[in-house]
């Protein structure tokens, strides 16, 4: 997302840039990482739910004595569904919990962005 971003950048506007002789470092900072930050926010959103949903599976996979996913595996061969469950909830709040976070940070950094002000 962030390469993406970073050539979202308007010709006409890169183009002014070069006009007024900035250096590659000015147009990077003042043109295209403004431009590529609502790209950079909705990668980091993906990949905080993605990241512990790895570390999940993970440990349900790897991991010989403790985290979520092993204590899910574990409950599920004792038949304990109530804590499976509750291991399913709790993970789905940390994962609303990190993405909320990130929205949160979107916001006071992309406040500018038109994506943000209808808010």
């Amino acid at each position: 997302n962030t390469v993406q971003g970073l050539g979202a950048a308007e010709t006409a506007q890169r183009d002014l840039m070069h006009t007024y002789a900035a250096s590659y470092g000015q147009e990077l900072f003042t043109l295209r990482l403004p431009a590529a930050a609502p790209f950079l926010f909705n990668g980091l959103k993906i990949c905080t739910t993605l990241a512990l949903i790895g570390a999940i599976v993970a440990e349900f996979f790897g991991s010989p004595t403790e985290g979520m996913g092993f204590r899910i595996s574990t409950e599920v061969g004792r038949l304990a569904l109530d804590m499976v469950w509750a291991e399913i909830a709790v993970a789905a709040l940390v994962g609303s919990a990190f993405y909320g976070a990130v929205a949160l940070v979107e916001r006071a950094v992309t406040f500018w962005h038109p994506s943000q002000r209808g808010r």
